[in-house]
């Protein structure tokens, strides 16, 4: 096997990562910093020693052609994937709490009563079903705060939700175009509402966040704080986004932005480098009014916003807390559309002359970690030249990075061994091999095309809206993008075998075989995910523990709420039920009565379908969407996630008879 070192010290070698990987993962507490230091600089060193390995013993002489030059630009790519990870565990390092001044804020404002600040609600919207509006608009009303204004922004000047909103008492503002998109809607929200409520605070929802009620008493306390312009809180789903779903991991995998919003952001949060993700944010009116309003130059105005504002001198904090729930990408073209976008916004932003990149009036780590930002997209096509590299080796002999199986085992396995240990651990169970890697690898494609694109032409393009509440019934196979995963699968397989049966076992063959192995995994997670399957539920269920009652006549029995939807609730089945279509009402904690019928019985259920007149749906979507139970995993449930990947594999695989 060519190894580097005598087998026992290699043994030692893994032994030894393997030791304290385990050691540090089961006793070490990612609360504490110094912890996170010493496993961050664990993973790190083992990360930096297969870097320095990589760069002075497995590069091609540069006169080889295509080959070198395969080589170098896959290795340049690997370094940027590797600087982005070093980058990220001293990040990490650092990660600060902003709720216990978020608990001193809320004593403070609820013991003033109503002598509190007013706050505009600005609700932005673009061709949305009232079945996604409804939600959010209800929720809005339903604040817990004194003083509320309501802004429905119309960016596609619909006449009957202006008639809507005139019903339930609340703003609505349109323009004559949609000139700069979201920002520009934004902005025309700013100047309207500056001449009639003019609040001082503005919380901007979009159109499918329902706030939780007590949002604002936890936000605003954090503006106490010298030079903080907006307090930002995490993006919550109530759906399973399309890889949780294509995948079957809606209860054991968590959304691939969970680590973003919940560990990363806190951590850069401590660097005073937080960021705006474009909803459930509160910013201050005079703030971004002193910066010229919400900028334009980028399809990300998020981000862009929080740069804009650094430059005045103004801080983004973080509040890593619950206080809204919305609609993740329920397709898997629009989860990669969305993608894209953030990605093509990043790279507009390094463009500007007033952006972190090149402007004035920006501190030495505002501009770090934007290119910290910027690495996490430009390391993407790094996972498909992954799947490609192993192509080029069966069909042209071309290598991505020349050793043997014995040196990688000395040098790349620790490294592995070190990191695999530390995600999970640092991101508390939000990482999870084959997941993790393929909730990037699907929109990798898409990103790399972005990245190509932006560096041609990176304005001009469109803003494209992420497309809620469409027709999810029917299986949808996105045919051009599982057919580049097909097609590398095959390529992969014919190659090896081929390999295997007329050349002779060399160390290249061994290393590209194992290889080869991990790829194919991939690929088959990947051809998965790009089967949407079928979303039947009318509405997302959320569990309710809650004691229920019903009535039919005279007749009432009690019971106890197993789940509810605006749509109808799951009971626990009594001794004696009413039959399926029986009509019949159903006491709801906090709504009522509520009109419904019996839609099916099992051995342990009763599945009634509400037939709620408007006021009764607005109260049920204050009681479910406005203090709304966990519905998606938080955390991930390794075994029990593999085991349904497994299964739903086996399926795919499966020869049909």
């Amino acid at each position: 096997m060519n190894l580097p070192v005598d087998q026992a010290t290699l043994l030692q070698v893994l032994g030894l990562s393997l030791l304290l990987g385990l050691v540090m993962a089961r006793f070490g507490n990612a609360e504490r910093p110094l912890h996170r230091l010493l496993f961050g600089a664990f993973a790190g060193a083992l990360l930096l020693r297969y870097a320095i390995w990589r760069t002075g013993e497995t590069l091609p002489d540069p006169s080889h052609g295509f080959a070198s030059v395969w080589a170098y630009v896959f290795y340049a790519f690997e370094m940027i994937s590797i600087l982005y990870t070093l980058a990220a565990i001293v990040v990490m390092v650092r990660r600060r709490d902003a709720r216990p001044a978020a608990d001193a804020g809320e004593a403070r404002l609820r013991a003033a009563g109503r002598d509190v600040p007013a706050v505009d609600v600005f609700i932005a919207t673009y061709n949305e079903d009232l079945a996604v509006l409804e939600k959010t608009i209800v929720a809005a009303k339903a604040i817990d705060y004194p003083h509320v204004n309501v802004w429905v922004l119309d960016d596609t000047r619909r006449d009957w939700l202006r008639d809507y909103c005139a019903r339930l008492g609340v703003h609505y503002a349109r323009r004559p175009d949609n000139s700069h998109a979201k920002a520009g809607n934004l902005n025309n929200g700013l100047k309207l509402s500056a001449q009639s409520t003019n609040a001082p605070y503005i919380l901007v929802l979009d159109a499918d966040f329902a706030p939780q009620k007590d949002i604002l008493y936890r936000v605003l306390g954090l503006f106490a704080e010298p030079k903080v312009a907006l307090v930002q809180t995490p993006q919550f789903y109530y759906n399973a986004d399309p890889i949780q779903h294509n995948l079957g991991a809606t209860d054991s995998w968590v959304d691939e932005q969970r680590v973003f919003f919940d560990v990363f952001q806190p951590s850069r949060d401590a660097w005073n480098s937080a960021f705006c993700v474009g909803t459930s944010f509160v910013i201050a009116r005079a703030a971004i009014t002193e910066a010229g309003g919400f900028p334009t130059g980028s399809v990300c105005e998020d981000i862009h916003t929080t740069y804009l504002l650094r430059k005045h001198g103004y801080l983004t904090r973080w509040l890593n807390e619950r206080l809204s729930v919305g609609l993740s990408a329920e397709g898997l073209i629009e989860y990669i559309n969305q993608r894209g976008r953030w990605c093509l916004g990043t790279m507009q932003v390094a463009w500007l002359k007033d952006g972190p990149l090149r402007g004035p009036g920006y501190g030495l780590m505002d501009r770090l970690h934007y290119v910290h930002g910027m690495l996490h997209w430009i390391s993407k096509p790094f996972l498909l030249m992954m799947l490609v590299a192993p192509v080029l080796y069966w069909y042209f002999g071309i290598a991505a990075f020349y050793t043997t199986p014995g040196e990688f085992l000395f040098y790349g396995l620790p490294a592995l061994i070190g990191f695999w240990f530390y995600g999970p651990w640092i991101t508390d169970r939000r990482t999870l091999p084959v997941f993790t890697e393929v909730t990037q690898l699907v929109a990798a494609y898409a990103v790399t095309m972005t990245i190509a694109a932006a560096c041609i032409r990176p304005f001009g393009r469109p803003f494209k809206v992420t497309a809620k509440g469409l027709d999810r019934s029917k299986v949808v196979v996105h045919w051009k993008l599982a057919g580049f995963f097909i097609a590398l699968m095959l390529c992969l397989q014919v190659g090896a075998v081929n390999t295997v049966l007329t050349a002779d076992m060399s160390a290249g063959t061994v290393f590209n075989l194992a290889w080869t192995l991990i790829a194919l995994v991939l690929d088959l997670a990947a051809i998965m995910a790009c089967v949407d399957l079928p979303r039947l539920k009318q509405e997302e269920r959320f569990p309710f523990d809650e004691p229920a009652r019903w009535r039919l006549g005279t007749r009432q029995a009690s019971s106890r709420f197993i789940d509810i939807s605006l749509s109808g609730a799951a009971l626990e089945r009594g001794a004696s039920m009413p039959a399926p279509g029986t009509a019949l009402e159903v006491h709801v904690p906090g709504v009522g009565w509520v009109p419904a019928e019996v839609a099916r019985l099992s051995e342990r259920r009763l599945c009634v379908r509400f037939r709620a007149d408007e006021a009764t749906r607005h109260r049920l979507i204050e009681r479910i969407f406005c203090n709304a139970p966990h519905n998606i995993a938080v955390k991930a449930k390794p075994l029990r996630a593999l085991g349904q990947f497994m299964r739903l594999a086996g399926l795919a695989v499966r020869p049909t008879r």
